[in-house]
């Protein structure tokens, strides 16, 4: 068991509600027989609740210690999570989701996959990104290392961290991302724990000079090539909406949206369908009681002040700000149980207002 970041199902996660249990389908893509296994076990060995994480993963929530592994166990059965604990740990992987079968991301992210076992003891937080379409879908998503579309049309490695990336010859992607993860070992990069953070020089292949392509829009709440895509409120799904949703394949975005191949956006309880909905602009992380830092309420407050805020909001239940790790236009911060305000700001930012309850802070806002 850990208490930091990144669970994984072998390695779950202690919360205020129970276990994290994180689920990594294969290329982000969940079918609907596994949904209706996934959301009986998220009913039977959880407390009902997933989210979708910034990752494109998918976390069980409120796990019992005494039905962590018959959850695990189920998971593996479904082909959800590796019967290897050791490959599951290096399996932090996240694709482009308007991946078509047999493209380069499809080629590439299977083979990486293959060749796990030929990684680095690396940290717990690097990951892996591909994103190998047209254009990059990714770009502002965190990965250590990366293959993307670069500006001249073939496909680049690029150091996270880096703005330019080197250019690769087709079949050289997989050999080029273990060549980079095993220099960031040998060069220190542990030591500085993300790649973006690793200040040592990079070797002469490893130094690109090639900018990604102009970047793809994130995919939103609305008609989409592939289907539907609905938005998740805060990210989160409840079990029953994970078997509404089996009339097809989901895959996973990390925008706390989701994908439903062939879908033609019918109503699906829980979810959101509507692009303007003003909870696509909130963001807001469990909160007190489901998280042990957090000293506040967060979600049923911030649906409460969705609807008057014009910009981003991000209400936090402490000073780490998981829920969004950039500036928002309306920041709420909970401190001693007690809530902070400020703009244009992150979590934890210098107040404009400090130490409202919440009947205080919704009348500054003028939320009656």
């Amino acid at each position: 068991m850990v208490k930091g970041w990144c669970p994984d199902a072998w390695h779950p996660m202690a919360a205020g509600d129970g276990l994290l249990v994180r689920v990594r389908p294969p290329l982000g893509r969940i079918e609907a027989a596994q949904l209706v296994g996934l959301g009986e076990a998220v009913a039977t060995y959880g407390n009902g609740l997933s989210d979708l994480t910034s990752r494109a993963n998918l976390q069980i929530r409120g796990v019992r210690e005494q039905g962590w592994r018959p959850l695990v166990e189920r998971l593996v059965a479904l082909g959800l999570t590796d019967a290897d604990p050791a490959r599951e740990a290096r399996r932090a992987l996240m694709v482009a989701p308007d991946w078509q079968a047999g493209d380069d991301t499809v080629r590439i992210a299977e083979e990486l996959i293959a060749r796990l076992a030929e990684l680095p003891k690396l940290p717990a937080k690097v990951g892996f990104v591909i994103d190998a379409g047209d254009a990059p879908h990714l770009i502002g998503e965190a990965g250590d290392f990366r293959i993307e579309r670069g500006a001249h049309g073939g496909l680049i490695l690029r150091a996270d961290g880096r703005t330019l990336g080197a250019d690769l010859a087709v079949g050289q992607e997989v050999d080029a991302l273990l060549k980079l993860a095993h220099w960031f070992v040998a060069s220190g990069g542990p030591a500085a724990g993300r790649m973006a953070r690793h200040d040592a020089s990079l070797p002469d292949w490893a130094e690109g000079r090639i900018p990604p392509a102009s970047a793809a829009m994130p995919v939103w709440v609305g008609a989409h090539p592939l289907g539907f895509a609905y938005g998740a409120p805060f990210g989160q799904i409840e079990a029953p909406t994970l078997a509404e949703l089996a009339t097809g394949a989901i895959r996973l975005t990390p925008w706390r949206t989701l994908i439903v191949e062939g879908g033609d956006g019918r109503p699906v309880g829980g979810l959101l369908r509507g692009p303007s909905d003003p909870l696509l602009r909130v963001d807001a992380c469990p909160g007190a009681p489901r998280c042990p830092q957090a000293s506040v309420e967060t979600r049923a407050l911030a649906r409460r002040i969705a609807p008057h805020v014009g910009g981003r909001l991000h209400v936090s239940g402490c000073a780490k700000g998981c829920a969004r790790a950039s500036a928002a236009d309306l920041c709420i911060t909970g401190r001693d149980g007690h809530y902070d305000l400020t703009k244009n700001a992150r979590a934890g930012s210098p107040p404009l207002q400090a130490g409202m309850d919440a009947p205080a802070l919704l009348a500054h806002l003028g939320v009656y």
